[in-house]
């Protein structure tokens, strides 16, 4: 069982910057693949980044590329998504993901999800 905690979410403006985190309790968080998603009112829960195990390799959504930035601190077990030039269309509640595949989360799986942190962009 791995549990996932998220923080970092919070009110900004347009332009703002702001890091979210996720914190992975246990001795099992180097074993596991992290991803980020979304989801805004109304719509399906989207990809946003993903990093394997190691940190050595990460995807992105298209969404993301150029703006964000995922990596992770296997000594903190915690992964962090750095999102930067925020719009109001990146409001969402933004969950973190654990699997064992980085695929599977590129494929919107995973084996675990945290409760999530709201996001919210001010014109």
């Amino acid at each position: 069982q791995v549990q996932l905690v998220e923080s970092g979410g919070r009110l900004v403006q347009a332009g703002d910057s702001l890091r979210l985190a996720c914190a992975a309790p246990g001795r099992t968080f180097s074993s596991y693949a992290m991803g980020w998603f979304r989801q805004a009112p109304g719509k399906e829960r989207e990809f946003v980044a993903a990093i394997s195990y190691s940190g050595g390799s990460t995807r992105s959504a298209e969404s993301a590329k150029g703006r964000f930035t995922i990596s992770r601190d296997n000594a903190k077990n915690t992964v962090y998504l750095q999102m930067n030039s925020l719009t109001p269309e990146d409001t969402a509640v933004y969950y973190c993901a654990a699997d064992r595949m980085i695929a599977a989360l590129t494929a919107r799986r995973a084996e675990y999800w945290g409760q999530g942190t709201q996001v919210t962009v001010s014109s």
